[in-house]
This record gives C-alpha cells, sequence and structure tokens, in this order.
C-alpha cells in the first residue's frame, strides 16, 4: 500500500481528467496544506498542549516538499513560472540530445545484425505462417489484409529472392529424392493390379502408328540391301511388303491375345524391371545418375522456371481478391501448405533461415538509414510538441510525485517537530 491509497487519494480516477484532472488534486493537495498551515499555526500559540504544533510542522513540510517536487515536476518541461532559471524546460532544451541518444539506444540494442539474428533464431516465422494459413479468418479486415499482404511480397520478391529459392529448395530436393524405389513400388503395384496391359496397349499401338508412318522406309531399306536380279524380278517390293504386314500382324496379335508370347516376354521385363529398381543397386544408380543428367539440363531449368512464374503469377492473382486468396483451389492449396510448414520440421527450418537472412540483411543495409529517420524526425518536431506528447504520456505520474512528496514532506516535518520537542 502507498501513501496514495492509505490517504484514500488513489479513488481520484486519473484517466477521467488525465494530466491536467491529477494537476488539480496535487494542487488542491498544496493548498490544502497552506490552509491546515494557517489555522494550525492561529491556534497553536491558544493551546499549546492541544498537539497544534504536530499539525502546523506536518503542513509546514508538506508545503515544502510539495513546491519542492513542483519545481521539479515543471523543471523538466518549461520555465518555472516563465522565469528562465539555469537548468530548467530540460525536455525542450535537450530535444535534439534526446532524438541522438535514442537513435543511437536503437541502433545498439535493437538494429544490429547479431542482435536481430539471436531474435529471430528464436522466431517460428514458418509455423506462424502455417498456423494463418490453416485456419484463415473467415472475414473481417484480417482476412482482406492477409491477401494484400501475399500480393505485395509475391509483387516484390522476384527471381532473384524468392524465385531463385524457391526454384533452388526445389531442384535439390529431387537431388535428394531417391527416386528409383519409388518407381519401382510403382510399376510392381500397377503390374499386380494388371494396369500395365493399359501400358502395353500404349505401347504396341504407338509401334503400330510408328509403323504405319514409315513403311516407305522400310520398303527402301529393303530395296537398297537386295541384289539388281531381285529388283529386276520385283522380289524385293514383295519381301519389303511381307515384312511390314508380318510386323502389322505380329502387333495386330499382340494387341489382340493377353498371352502372346510376345507380350508375356514384355510383362515378364517389366516384373524384372520393378525388382531391380528396388533391390539392384546398379540399376538405382543408373535412374540417379539419370535424373541428375535431367536436372543439369537447360530444359529441366527452362521448366522448374515456368513452372515457377506461372504459380507466381496466379497465385498474385488470386491474392488480389481475399475471398479467391483463401478460398477455393487457391485456399485449399494453401492450407495444405500452412499444415504441411506445421509438419515438416526441415521445410519449417528452411524458410525461418530464409526469413531470418532476409531481416538481418535488411537491417545491416538499411540500419543506418532506420536511425537516421528517427533522428531526424524526433529533431523536426517542434519543441512545444514533443514537451506536450511527453506530459501526456508520463504527465499524470509526475503529478503523483507531487502528491507523494506532499505527504511525505508532511511526516517528515512531524518527525522533526517529534524531535525538536524531545530535545
Amino acid at each position: 500500500m502507498n501513501l496514495l491509497q492509505a490517504t484514500g487519494l488513489d479513488r481520484f480516477n486519473p484517466a477521467q481528467g488525465g494530466v491536467r484532472g491529477m494537476r488539480i488534486v496535487a494542487s488542491g493537495l498544496l493548498v490544502i496544506m497552506a490552509g491546515l498551515y494557517l489555522f494550525a499555526r492561529r491556534h497553536e500559540g491558544a493551546d499549546a498542549a492541544a498537539g497544534w504544533g504536530y499539525l502546523r510542522a506536518f503542513a509546514e513540510a508538506a508545503m515544502v516538499g510539495g513546491l519542492a517536487d513542483w519545481f521539479a515536476v515543471t523543471a523538466l518541461f518549461r520555465h518555472p513560472l516563465g522565469l528562465p532559471i539555469p537548468h530548467t524546460a530540460i525536455i525542450p532544451r535537450n530535444k535534439d540530445r534526446i532524438g541522438t541518444s535514442l537513435a543511437a539506444f536503437l541502433r545498439v540494442n535493437f538494429l544490429t545484425a547479431s542482435v536481430v539474428a539471436r531474435r529471430m533464431g528464436r522466431v517460428d516465422v514458418a509455423g506462424a505462417i502455417g498456423r494463418l494459413l490453416a485456419n484463415p479468418p473467415q472475414g473481417g479486415r484480417t482476412r482482406e489484409g492477409i491477401g494484400r499482404a501475399l500480393a505485395t511480397i509475391l509483387e516484390s520478391l522476384g527471381d532473384d529472392k524468392l524465385g531463385a529459392t524457391i526454384k533452388g529448395a526445389l531442384a535439390n530436393r529431387l537431388r535428394g529424392f531417391d527416386i528409383a524405389p519409388l518407381l519401382g513400388r510403382t510399376l510392381d503395384a500397377a503390374i499386380i493390379e494388371n494396369r500395365h496391359a493399359e501400358m502395353l496397349d500404349g505401347i504396341i499401338g504407338w509401334a503400330s502408328r510408328i509403323l504405319l508412318h514409315n513403311e516407305g522406309m522400310i520398303h527402301d531399306m529393303v530395296q537398297a540391301r537386295t541384289g539388281k536380279f531381285m529388283r529386276w524380278t520385283g522380289l524385293d517390293e514383295k519381301l519389303s511388303t511381307a515384312i511390314v504386314e508380318g510386323l502389322h500382324k505380329l502387333l495386330d496379335d499382340m494387341s489382340t491375345d493377353p498371352q502372346h508370347p510376345l507380350r508375356l516376354k514384355a510383362q515378364e521385363g517389366l516384373e524384372q524391371l520393378a525388382d531391380k529398381l528396388q533391390h539392384d543397386r546398379e540399376t538405382q544408380a543408373k535412374v540417379a545418375e539419370l535424373k541428375a543428367d535431367l536436372l543439369e539440363s537447360p530444359a529441366v531449368a527452362a521448366w522448374l522456371d515456368r513452372l515457377w512464374q506461372s504459380a507466381r503469377l496466379r497465385l498474385i492473382e488470386a491474392a488480389r481478391d481475399p475471398n479467391a486468396a483463401l478460398g477455393g483451389q487457391v485456399g485449399e492449396a494453401l492450407k495444405q501448405l500452412g499444415e504441411t510448414l506445421q509438419n515438416d520440421a526441415g521445410l519449417r527450418r528452411t524458410i525461418n533461415r530464409f526469413a531470418r537472412r532476409i531481416t538481418v540483411g535488411l537491417v545491416a543495409d538499411y540500419g543506418d538509414g532506420i536511425v537516421t529517420l528517427v533522428s531526424d524526425t524526433i529533431k523536426s518536431w517542434d519543441a512545444h510538441t514533443v514537451t506536450l506528447q511527453l506530459e501526456n504520456a508520463v504527465g499524470r505520474d509526475l503529478q503523483y510525485i507531487r502528491v507523494n512528496g506532499t505527504l511525505v514532506g508532511g511526516l517528515i516535518g512531524i518527525g522533526l517537530h517529534a524531535i525538536a520537542q524531545l530535545i
């Protein structure tokens, strides 16, 4: 319990009158002390035994304490009674120095790369984004703000930032993914469920179309490899026609007969391939090498770039409409992304690392500019404006100091008067 609570003065609600109301309370208490002093002084001589001396000492010391604290509080913001007393109006006179000190404090304690990196290391940016995307707000300004923020981020982060990061991360994930066992299990499941028959039918149909469009080339090949006698007798044409018709019949028989020997042989080859993809190290190494060559090819790089650009443009277009940004297929994709961000620790670390690097880079590049902006802004403020803002922020507490000073001064006065009486 402080002195205000002990005396009941805490029942004054400063919020009702703000700084002015609390100033009236403190000044009113000082006036009361002056009245008590005059009243006690008048009756002290008439009845010295009634304790009027203690009341006078209390009121007298309370006035001194209250006036001293009034001077101290007033000196912070202005000249007391308008008199240019040295070392008063402290805040208006030192406005520029306060701005410089505040900017320096901000630079040293907040806008250094090490401080930001350390604090960002404890911030789960990806987790927060994941929770927001997984459970987006259903309406209101928050929903609209998310859409606008998403569009702004996607527009500002081009290929040299987010695009390069995403494409690089996707390529790295593909490089680190062992695709051979997955292909083997997929092929194995297709054979068990007899879905490979459709694939064989497709291959046979493709071969039939290739043969149909290249019959002339087969005739030319047979004619080039036969002698003059066969060409003179026309046997070369009959031979090439027989070859083409035989190939067509073979492919037709394979497409209509599920138990055709060549078809069964192809199925056996697929079964062996599925087993090797899952268990043979040499086959897996060849598939991995082929995958690496594909990822290094310009065609795959161009495909990844087109994929990213298309997704980015669609996301920007959808994000401009809050309902589209967080609803429909885009919304479902964002929800899945949010769930993935919450469950995939590796992806979350990658995004948090990216956010930390971006933030640290911004601080390193623009920290001095932010500090200069803060300092110059404070220096450009009018002294009266700065004083008024600070007084509104802490003025009520400073008026409490006046009240406490008055009461503490009065108690000290009683103590000193008691000591004088004992002596």
